[in-house]
């Protein structure tokens, strides 16, 4: 069955209410456990505020494609803006950056369920996937929490 732009809405809902109760979930010890190393020391935290400024982006960039817009620019460097979000929500506390995500989160419900069929069909670029169709994008919102979720529960098991 295809996608639509409620079936996208529901999956984000549902996937941000999940996201949620893990977060809140985590003991302050969980909270300061690295994850990642590579790119600068991420930890739980880190990632919380990476969906948060991640969705915040994509809220500008999708409903300029739906409009007919390129998306993000030609030469839009994810690891620089991953870089310059981590710092600018550095001192934002857990339980801050958690109510954010909430909030982020129920925009980009709320933009997926006003979507039509053929706006899901509309194409533009995609910071990380290139130039690609908004429905596609909308999902890729979904699988790259999950696979950041994923990691983190590797290491804090």
């Amino acid at each position: 069955m295809p996608d639509t732009p409620a079936s996208l809405a529901e999956k984000l809902k549902s996937e941000g209410e999940k996201m949620a109760a893990f977060f809140a979930a985590l003991t302050p010890g969980q909270w300061a456990q690295t994850v990642y190393s590579e790119e600068g020391e991420w930890t739980a935290r880190s990632i919380l505020a990476h969906f948060v400024s991640a969705e915040q982006g994509f809220l500008k960039i999708f409903p300029s494609i739906r409009a007919g817009g390129p998306g993000a620019a030609d030469d839009f460097d994810i690891n620089r803006f991953n870089a310059s979000q981590q710092a600018r929500m550095a001192q934002i506390p857990p339980a801050e950056l958690l109510a954010h995500f909430q909030a982020t989160r129920a925009e980009m419900v709320a933009f997926a369920a006003s979507l039509t069929e053929d706006d899901l069909n509309k194409r533009g670029r995609h910071p990380a996937l290139g130039i690609t169709s908004l429905g596609e994008m909308l999902k890729m919102v979904h699988l790259h929490n999950t696979m950041h979720l994923r990691d983190l529960k590797k290491v804090i098991a």
